[in-house]
């Protein structure tokens, strides 16, 4: 149940940086006109910034009238206290038999620790992306989706949000292209360098602030054929600048109260060239660390962590990407253009497994150029031999009619 407080009731809030594993701690105070009582919640945080944009969306919910308490409710905990109300007007047998078993079996293992507020079209999209990549059925995505919605129009009712940001309409082509992505890759890619430069510049271009940042992360990603996350736990010690290689062996991504530093996806390092192309844009991220080797190589305008769902608001890139005629281009196809490209460029197979971190080869296989006159030759030898006369090794046979 939401708690709903007079509107503009004053939050205090204070951050305290501490020696800890999350040095920011952000509390916020306020004084129950009712009661009298003066509540608090707290919460750590990675990074100041963090906790600023924990402590202003408590502000906002209160300034609309909500608890406090409410507004940092976790998707799991929002759904159970309100789930009867929000499934309201549905028979019983479409919530007991498809929207209660998908909250139960994937909305809630997937995105159940995030706050109500930090629900997105984005996180949707990459939860949905997920479940298809575990073969998860098309009506299990469903129902999935349509639950999650329902507890957000609640929230939404509840002003612990302003309005539900996740769609349930055309989660089909998100299949449709999984699909396309699982049997050619290599047509997600870019076609060469200056594609990619020109929408690097695009994209500062575009953005509020002109951050040159954003830019140097899309080259980055594309020349080393690695994720958004990975290039986000990119560290300055991590690069030999003697052999120019990578030592890839983090990656950052969303988790309970924030970004978090994890393994790579298959949880082993890997080692990954840094072409001479990207060496000045890499030794000019190094001077800006001022010789700190556990510094972030890349950062946001604001000394904070990437993610892919902020460089794509900061730089308008579905509007960039449209613009320049490539409206299918996500940020994950940055990857897809790196490996197609170094498998053009003659790589090895078991050298492009290495690099992109894939565990079956036969994922790799996909990048590989498909050499048409080759097939067509090996097409050529099948036909001679079939036309050939035919012999017997046991020397002629009486071949009897009817047998």
């Amino acid at each position: 149940m939401v708690h709903v407080v007079p509107l503009g009731v004053q939050i205090r809030a204070d951050i305290e940086q501490r020696d800890r594993a999350k040095p920011f701690r952000a509390r916020v105070r306020w004084t129950d006109p009712a009661t009298k009582q003066r509540p608090s919640k707290s919460q750590a945080f990675d990074t100041r910034e963090e906790a600023e944009e924990w402590v202003n969306r408590i502000r906002q919910a209160a300034a609309r009238g909500v608890d406090p308490i409410a507004a940092t409710a976790t998707l799991a905990d929002y759904g159970t206290a309100n789930w009867a109300t929000a499934m309201r007007g549905l028979e019983d047998k479409t919530i007991g038999h498809a929207y209660l078993p998908a909250w139960q079996r994937r909305i809630v293992p997937a995105i159940g620790h995030l706050p109500v507020t930090m629900i997105t079209a984005g996180v949707a999209d990459r939860t949905v992306m997920k479940w298809i990549a575990d073969g998860v059925s098309k009506s299990a995505v469903k129902n999935g989706l349509a639950a999650l919605a329902r507890v957000l129009d609640q929230a939404v009712r509840d002003e612990v949000i302003e309005r539900n940001r996740v769609e349930v309409v055309g989660w089909q082509r998100q299949y449709e292209r999984y699909e396309d992505e699982l049997d050619d890759p290599r047509s997600l890619a870019l076609p060469d360098w200056a594609t990619l430069t020109t929408l690097a510049d695009s994209l500062v271009s575009a953005s509020t602030d002109g951050y040159r940042g954003w830019g140097d992360v899309v080259i980055f990603a594309a020349c080393t054929a690695v994720r958004i996350g990975e290039v986000a736990g990119c560290r300055v010690g991590d690069i030999d600048t003697s052999e120019w290689v990578w030592r890839l062996r983090r990656q950052t991504s969303p988790g309970p109260g924030g970004l978090k530093d994890k393994g790579t996806k298959g949880k082993r390092s890997r080692r990954i060239p840094i072409i001479e192309d990207i060496r000045p844009l890499v030794l000019k991220r190094i001077d800006a660390s001022n010789g700190k080797t556990d510094a972030r190589l890349f950062v946001g305008p604001r000394g904070g962590r990437i993610q892919t769902g902020v460089l794509q608001k900061a730089t308008h890139w579905h509007e960039v990407v449209t613009k320049l005629g490539y409206e299918h281009l996500r940020r994950h196809d940055l990857r897809h253009t790196g490996l197609t490209w170094l498998a053009d460029a003659g790589v090895p197979l078991h050298r492009l497994q290495q690099i992109a971190g894939h565990t079956d080869p036969r994922i790799t296989q996909r990048y590989l150029h498909p050499d048409i006159e080759s097939l067509q030759n090996d097409g050529n030898l099948l036909t001679i031999h079939l036309r050939a006369p035919q012999r017997s090794p046991n020397g002629p046979q009486l071949r009897v009619v009817g047998q």
